[in-house]
C-alpha cells in the first residue's frame, strides 16, 4: 500500500496544478479527467517523473538565490 501522504496539506492545490501543467506539457490533455488505471504505468511516471524533476530544480533556484 503506498504511503504518499502530503506533509503540507496546504499545498495539495499547487501539486495538483502542476500535475495538469506537466501532463499537458508532455502531450497528455485533460488528465484530471482521465482514469489513470487505463494509462501505461509509464505515462503516469512521466508524469510523477517531470513533477519531481522541477520541483528539484525550483528548489536549486531558490537555494542558489536566483
Amino acid at each position: 500500500m503506498a504511503n504518499n501522504k502530503i506533509m503540507v496539506p496546504e499545498a495539495r492545490a499547487a501539486l495538483d496544478q502542476l500535475k495538469l501543467e506537466i501532463a499537458n506539457e508532455i502531450g497528455i490533455s485533460n488528465y484530471d479527467n482521465i482514469d489513470k488505471g487505463n494509462l501505461p504505468s509509464r505515462v503516469n511516471g512521466y508524469v510523477g517523473g517531470y513533477m519531481v524533476k522541477k520541483l528539484v530544480e525550483d528548489a536549486q533556484r531558490q537555494l542558489s538565490g536566483k
